[in-house]
């Protein structure tokens, strides 16, 4: 008779962490779609599932490519045509010592290779409260425990720098800067970033400035690069073409390594390592990075528009609703709103999607000050969209809590 294995297999203990708020609603939502309720998803911020489009002559681009047969592997690190353009686009930025530049299969990859290249079991990384999930994510897959610093509502979302250095310890390597911010919508000013760079040469910190929503800005302040204030402190910047450019699906993400040439050469080294090993990012879509960064812009003030009318609808209906109030984005297409209610935000979003069929994320899964409870909005969806699920939120809010405290 053949053995039979009876024992369960059971995943490593390091991911009992491991959460992606944003997907992990995706069950709930499910009972509702087979209850045969159309569910109004506001929960993922991918602008083609909404009234936006890609570019003609970006898709050309990569079209190009296949047809050229650019469909094998890829140099571990990008195309060179890829390679000059992001330098260009470094440049600029304003970022003038450039050491490096590399391509992945979207930020998240970078994220996962440029975290892997530096921390040591017993080391930690400071990353921001809220932040987007993937950094507590990735750090728990490595065994690395989480040392979160508070980002500051009443200061429209600033990093506490007390709370920075109040979080430092002699294990501490780097510092994320998420700008703008995904989950609030906040900017970064140029005095904060100049204070997290004199922070970090003080430490000795690595700065990854995650800047994958840098042309979606709102307010027509202009977006500052961390490493174009701070051209000496090692950083590494983040961008891609998800948002920017609308094809998240094509995973196109890269980074920027700059700062003292002596202290990055040992670190690009380590991420060059992981490059290699992982092969390469997407080959005829890195075709399409020149026609991106170097081809007409056009696109973006109309996609800027459509966001800057939907930021102002969220906007009035939060300060229009009781309960809710919320600091106004700057930058991305999330909105951030506090809300006052008896129990968690994670039973206010379930049975909000139960009850009245729209979809939108716990603060807690992305993190935020003890006592306070928020939820993240996508406001991608045109006005009339957004308009009905803004009109079930309050109906939910008014019905379960009342309308005034």
């Amino acid at each position: 008779m053949p053995i039979t294995q009876t024992h369960q297999i059971s995943a490593a203990s390091r991911l009992d962490k491991v959460r992606y708020a944003i997907r992990d609603l995706a069950c709930v939502a499910d009972e509702v779609v087979k209850q045969g309720h159309k569910v109004l998803a506001l929960n993922v911020g991918d602008p083609l599932n909404f009234d936006f489009q890609t570019p003609a002559h970006i898709v050309e681009a990569a079209y190009k490519a296949m047809c050229e047969g650019k469909n094998g592997y890829a140099p571990s690190d990008g195309v060179p045509q890829a390679l000059e353009a992001i330098r260009g686009e470094a440049e600029r930025k304003g970022i003038k010592t450039v050491r490096d530049v590399f391509v992945t299969s979207g930020v998240s990859e970078t994220v996962d290779l440029c975290l892997s290249a530096l921390v040591n079991p017993g080391e930690n990384v400071l990353t921001p409260s809220p932040d987007y999930p993937l950094y507590s994510a990735v750090l728990c897959k490595l065994g690395i425990g989480l040392n979160a610093y508070d980002l500051n509502e009443d200061d429209a979302w600033q990093p506490e720098l007390a709370d920075i250095e109040r979080k430092l310890t002699p294990r501490t390597r780097g510092i994320v800067l998420i700008n703008p911010n995904n989950p609030t919508g906040s900017l970064c000013t140029r005095p904060m970033l100049e204070q997290v760079a004199e922070l970090a040469r003080r430490h000795n910190l690595i700065v990854f400035s995650d800047e994958i929503y840098d042309k979606l800005i709102l307010d027509g302040t202009p977006h500052i690069a961390f490493a174009s204030l701070a051209p000496d402190v090692p950083c590494v910047t983040f961008g891609g073409m998800s948002k920017n450019y609308l094809v998240p699906g094509w995973r196109i993400g890269w980074g920027i390594v700059s700062g003292d040439a002596a202290a990055v050469k040992a670190y690009t080294e380590g991420v060059h390592r992981l490059l290699r090993a992982r092969l390469c990012a997407n080959h005829p879509e890195q075709f399409a990075i020149k026609a991106a960064l170097e081809g007409p812009q056009d696109h973006l003030a109309e996609v800027q528009r459509k966001l800057r009318s939907r930021r102002d609808l969220t906007q009035s209906w939060c300060a229009a609703t009781p309960r809710v109030s919320c600091v106004a984005p700057r930058g991305a297409f999330y909105a951030y709103p506090r809300i006052d209610i008896p129990e968690s935000d994670e039973i206010f979003v379930k049975e909000l999607i139960r009850q009245k069929h729209v979809m939108v994320v716990h603060g807690s899964g992305f993190g935020q000050k003890p006592g306070t409870q928020h939820f993240r909005i996508v406001f991608l969806a045109d006005e009339k969209t957004l308009a009905k699920a803004y009109a079930g939120i309050a109906d939910f809010i008014g019905e379960r809590y009342g309308k005034s405290l």
